[in-house]
């Protein structure tokens, strides 16, 4: 099946019979009115390469591959990562569809019909040496979820090598019956930590709502605990060495101090707190947080979050990094982006084989 070549390295092929076989076995290219087929860039790279089809140029004389791809590629810069994602899903069985910005491609179910099945996947297509932009990905993903769609992430790394992401807004969501205090919680500050030593207290945020760490009899707060707790329970702090009283704004700057992303991190703290999650350090894990449900006696976290601001930007091996240590240990990945004092938004990134 022998198409023309065009300078912009699509193909045209004007026999309707020719053009009606390429489009029914797996809806390539565009049906025109009144007979013959265009594909675009990705389609006649992908049937010369396979050998299904032929393309020539103005003169007429069969095209090299290589010279359709050099076309394509000078006529769209990114065209070489771009087409390796949609090579390797064409290659998987799916129908993938070129698509206008923001996105590469739209990719219907296995076994769906163009025009009638919805699609079921956005694909966009990166290289590993782009940007994770986290602002970027909320906004394509809220576009995304808001017509149904799962946005995958195709990341091509130094050696042409595919890694996909499923990306999704989530609003994570626990089950901890929180009781209030009612007696006054006196804390002592020692350094970068808050230490209890009344037994009741000790017993209900410790015990009770899974706060801290338990050494002997007393009970150790991190400075992020502490904080809420200022905020959600009547709380005193003094000072472990004078006994002076430690007013809040003073305990913030010291946080800020030790903490370069306190805000950020008490934010998305205060937030999973509020949704009945147990919240305790991730640091095992590289990650701020581990989150779990209900009392971490009773279930294992569910949760690796980061918290991090709205504009955060970093190198993908970071995010792969991240995702590939949550996913290891059968937990979710998520980063809480934060913004002043908006609600924080958390976008959870799941490696996948589609």
């Amino acid at each position: 099946m022998t198409g023309r070549l065009l300078p912009d390295g699509t193909g045209e092929w004007d026999d309707p019979t020719e053009a009606s076989t390429l489009y029914a076995r797996g809806y390539f290219g565009t049906l025109r009115p009144g007979g013959g087929l265009h594909m675009d860039r990705y389609e006649t790279a992908y049937l010369t390469e396979m050998g299904r089809a032929e393309v020539r140029g103005s003169r007429a004389r069969p095209t090299p591959w290589p010279e359709v791809f050099r076309r394509a590629a000078r006529a769209e810069p990114g065209f070489g990562v771009r087409y390796l994602v949609y090579r390797d899903l064409r290659q998987r069985g799916y129908v993938v569809r070129s698509s206008p910005p923001p996105i590469a491609f739209a990719v219907l179910p296995r076994g769906g019909i163009l025009h009638k099945t919805p699609a079921r996947y956005w694909v966009d297509a990166l290289s590993e040496r782009s940007p994770f932009d986290l602002g970027r990905l909320i906004a394509l993903t809220e576009r995304a979820q808001g017509t149904k769609k799962s946005l995958l992430l195709g990341v091509v790394d130094e050696e042409s090598d595919l890694t996909y992401y499923r990306l999704r807004l989530s609003q994570p969501t626990g089950a901890l019956t929180a009781t209030p205090l009612e007696e006054v919680v006196t804390g002592w500050l020692s350094e970068d930590r808050v230490l209890l030593f009344d037994p009741g207290p000790v017993a209900s945020l410790g015990k009770n709502l899974a706060y801290g760490s338990q050494v002997g009899a007393r009970l150790e707060l991190s400075l992020l605990e502490a904080a809420y707790l200022q905020e959600t329970h009547p709380m005193i702090l003094r000072d472990a060495r004078s006994g002076r009283r430690i007013p809040r704004a003073q305990f913030d700057h010291r946080a800020r101090r030790l903490d370069r992303r306190f805000d950020e991190r008490l934010a998305t703290y205060r937030y999973l707190r509020g949704r009945r999650l147990v919240v305790k350090t991730g640091f095992k894990y590289g990650a701020h947080f581990r989150a779990y449900p209900r009392n971490p006696e009773q279930v294992h976290a569910r949760y690796l979050v980061q918290a991090v601001p709205a504009h955060y930007s970093a190198p993908w091996s970071e995010i792969a990094g991240a995702v590939r240590v949550a996913q290891g240990v059968r937990k979710e990945f998520l980063l809480s982006a934060v913004e002043g004092d908006r609600t924080p938004r958390f976008l959870g990134i799941e490696r996948i084989r589609p």
